[in-house]
């Protein structure tokens, strides 16, 4: 019989490193709830009209990257989500979310992508993201690069930088577009393959190639921050004046572009040299015509989305802290006749608060006590519960520091339950 496996490209996630997801996942919703951004959980498969629409049809993410099926029902095309911010604008249209102001929202969850796998690229990957929906204003942009500059500080990331660009209004844009184009035109034996195909579809995104060949070619083309106007740059100025005054460094990149037409305003990366080709840790941006290509209402929007993988190396490469289960007891039973009443015992300690793991049996033949303290060490765990025939008999059990030789072993009696988590949290 064939060996079943998973999918290449989509990784099983065992602990211990699972912890650290929930470690990093921790720590962005206390972030959130400082900031008052709210929870949205929409779903992974959507219709493929919400992407195409959104991302457009001439998009590497449309074009090579989607998985598309037909359901099997009724035929409708659906697609595993390749990325998040088309869904929640979705559910804010579908549920009228905006009906009575803004809405500040943050997502966690599996994207899909097909592509060759890569270290920090997978086909299914975690995204973390924040979305600001209805905010106009450039204290908005300020305020979701300063909460992902915060997360950063908070987890111990270094050598993050932050790049920013403007990409004007949709008719600076297009002033901009016509003399990208014209440039490109007058040199067009030096485009390559993918840069000829964009030319005039989405010539943007040729500012954005990574062929050394053509590096001399688009640092001289025409810079988009040429091309605003009075309300732009003074959008812009406001964003920069606000991160200066929070000590927040930052470069501004003119080659750092969208793709989507839906973009506009303010487009911002954090990158890092430590990960090699997949540099990018955190991309967000202003796209304020999402709502009405998606057949609402015009709306203004911004947010960012960040890689949990990518994080995550970034994190482990700065010293990640200890993130295991953080046990705080495991229980050592000597006499399997006990386990009713070690088993009530540990409930009620559980509901206390305490984190336990109990030895468990081979039929009725509980196992050498040395052999118990060795799983016990090895667990993590900063004691030991004993439930020995002694402690038994005297309705007791002996708590023993396994961490801490400045802690003595104590008794306490079973009735006693408050006084075992007052011992245990303490020692937290």
């Amino acid at each position: 019989m064939e060996k079943l496996t998973a999918v290449k490209g989509m990784n099983d996630v065992l602990p211990p490193d699972s912890a650290a997801v929930e470690w990093l996942e921790a720590k962005v919703r206390a972030l959130m709830a400082r900031y008052a951004y709210r929870n949205i959980r929409t779903p992974i498969v959507e219709r493929t009209p919400l992407f195409v629409r959104g991302l457009g049809e001439v998009t590497d993410i449309v074009e090579k990257e989607m998985y598309c099926f037909e359901d099997r029902l009724n035929g409708d095309p659906l697609t595993l989500r390749p990325e998040a911010t088309a869904g929640v604008v979705r559910a804010a249209l579908e549920h009228n979310l905006l009906y009575d102001g803004g809405k500040r929202l943050y997502y966690m969850g599996p994207m899909f992508r097909h592509e060759r796998p890569q270290k920090g690229r997978y086909r299914q990957f975690d995204q973390i993201g924040a979305e600001a929906l209805g905010f106009a204003g450039p204290e908005v942009d300020a305020e979701l690069i300063l909460m992902a500059h915060a997360l950063w500080q908070e987890i111990g990331l270094v050598d993050v930088r932050l790049e920013l660009n403007s990409l004007g209004q949709a008719h600076e844009r297009l002033e901009h577009r016509k003399a990208l184009i014209a440039h490109l035109e007058q040199h067009a034996e030096l485009l390559d393959e993918d840069a000829r195909r964009r030319l005039h579809s989405n010539p943007l995104r040729i500012l954005d190639t990574k062929n050394p060949a053509m590096q001399p070619l688009v640092e001289a083309a025409p810079k988009l921050l040429d091309f605003l106007g009075a309300e732009s740059l003074a959008h812009f100025n406001t964003l920069t004046e606000i991160l200066k005054a929070n000590g927040v460094a930052y470069t501004v990149n003119p080659r750092l572009v969208r793709g989507m037409d839906y973009y506009n305003l303010t487009v911002f990366e954090f990158t890092t040299d430590r990960l090699g080709s997949q540099g990018t840790v955190c991309a967000g941006g202003r796209y304020d015509y999402l709502f009405e290509q998606l057949g609402g209402k015009p709306a203004p929007a911004v947010g960012w989305a960040l890689g949990v993988d990518r994080v995550l190396a970034l994190a482990r490469g700065a010293g990640l802290p200890d993130v295991g289960p953080g046990l705080d007891a495991y229980a050592i039973v000597t006499d399997a006749a006990a386990l009713p009443l070690v088993l009530s015992t540990l409930q009620a300690l559980r509901a206390a608060g305490v984190s336990v793991q109990m030895h468990t049996s081979t039929g009725d033949v509980m196992g050498s006590m040395k052999s118990q303290f060795k799983r016990a060490d090895a667990s993590g765990a900063r004691f030991a519960l004993i439930f020995g025939s002694d402690e038994i008999k005297a309705q007791q059990l002996t708590v023993k520091p396994l961490r801490d030789a400045n802690v003595s072993q104590q008794q306490h009696a079973l009735a006693d339950l408050a006084s075992w988590a007052g011992t245990l949290q303490s020692h937290a």
